[in-house]
């Protein structure tokens, strides 16, 4: 019997709502990309006005960080599904998985090289390959395994930024070269001159110490994600709903907390790495827990099918972002490249996932799946076929 991708029927609204809202969490952030010259800035220095200031920190404190710990765990809980059917089937997942791993990593390769340098779906690809190797793992060694993987990163580097940078305030410096290199390309150039600039902005989003530093920021989040899934947490939500409601009291009032100590107090490189490293993923817990509680009253999942829709296309609702975000603020589109406030990227951004919802509209009535989602399918299991 061939392995069959998850049904329409079998889709859990719980975990699609949760992929929409982390659809909108990463389109917040991203927006700083598509319009600023990142990486070559410290978006805490850079805005001067106090709109922007005001507006910023508040994205700092409520999204940053936070969205792509939720992802992960979103796609750890998901591969451990895929993973937990093959094995009910007496099926070998390994194979299929890694199909479909290689084929998000050249969906990723190629957003990255012909639309916009900041992908993580090669990242998550990447990451994806030990998950795939670890999913045998009863659930607590999985959590286990995350938990030890990601403190030993904390204890490294706050040894290194606590020990050595305690009262250190944030080096602002810029490299005025590299951000004049991307304004210039990126707002005034042509599609050539963004491409370029763009190779150059992914040898440094993509570069060796990020692959690494993946391993113990973003592959503990799937463990755990897998590990959640295996134990149905979110299936068994009314069961758990004891657990999920310590997990969310913990996870908002300690997480708002740590992110919001650089701001409270001096801004050291201390306080910014337990606000983006520690905090961040301590509040994507806190998110998480508030949607599944919520999506346990029959309205909910109701009112917030728009979010359940574009989370069943998000492989496709991601890249058209770029494509979109790309097309408004590069100079082969609209040209508002560095033009736009930090209040108007969130209106432009909440615009983008308004458009999102009316399409994922449109488009599930007609089909299954987002069209991204089919090929996705098609190439995984025509290599299958084809290998078989």
């Amino acid at each position: 019997m061939n392995l069959k991708p998850t049904m329409l029927q079998e889709r859990i609204a719980t975990l699609d709502i949760l992929r929409g809202m982390s659809l909108l969490g990463i389109l917040l952030v991203n927006m700083y990309a598509f319009y600023l010259p990142m990486p070559h800035i410290d978006l805490g220095s850079w805005f001067t006005t106090p709109s922007d200031i005001v507006w910023q920190q508040n994205l700092d404190i409520y999204v940053q960080s936070s969205f792509y710990p939720l992802f992960s765990m979103l796609f750890g809980y998901g591969l451990a599904m895929q993973w937990q059917k093959a094995q009910s089937r007496e099926q070998n997942f390994y194979g299929t998985g890694l199909r479909r791993l290689s084929v998000l990593f050249m969906f990723g390769l190629a957003h990255a090289v012909l639309i916009w340098w900041g992908d993580i779906l090669m990242m998550y690809a990447f990451c994806g390959v030990f998950l795939l190797l670890l999913l045998r793992l009863q659930p607590i060694w999985l959590l286990l395994t995350g938990i030890i993987i990601n403190g030993l990163m904390h204890v490294f580097m706050l040894f290194v930024v606590g020990y050595i940078s305690f009262n250190t305030e944030v080096d602002t410096y810029l490299n005025i070269i590299d951000v004049e290199k991307a304004i210039t390309a990126y707002g005034t150039g042509s599609w050539v001159d963004a491409f370029l600039q763009r190779l150059s902005d992914l040898s440094v989003q993509a570069g060796i110490g990020m692959w690494i530093a993946s391993l113990f920021m973003v592959l503990p989040f799937m463990l755990m994600g897998a590990a959640a899934s295996k134990w149905h947490l979110v299936e068994r939500a009314k069961e758990l709903k004891w657990l999920w409601l310590a997990l969310t009291i913990v996870g908002l009032a300690a997480g708002i907390f740590l992110k919001s100590t650089p701001i409270l107090y001096s801004r050291t490189y201390l306080l910014d790495y337990i606000k983006v490293y520690i905090g961040g993923p301590i509040l994507s817990i806190g998110y998480i827990g508030l949607i599944v509680l919520l999506c346990l009253l029959p309205v909910v999942p109701k009112l917030l099918s728009p979010f359940a829709k574009i989370g069943r296309m998000s492989l496709t609702m991601y890249i058209v972002q770029s494509i979109i975000g790309t097309c408004i603020f590069y100079q082969y589109g609209l040209g508002w490249y560095g033009k736009v406030s930090v209040a108007t990227g969130v209106l432009i951004a909440l615009g983008i996932i308004v458009a999102q919802m009316i399409l994922a509209e449109i488009w599930l009535t007609k089909w299954k799946q987002g069209p991204f989602e089919a090929l996705w399918r098609k190439l995984t299991y025509k290599a299958k076929t084809e290998s078989s």
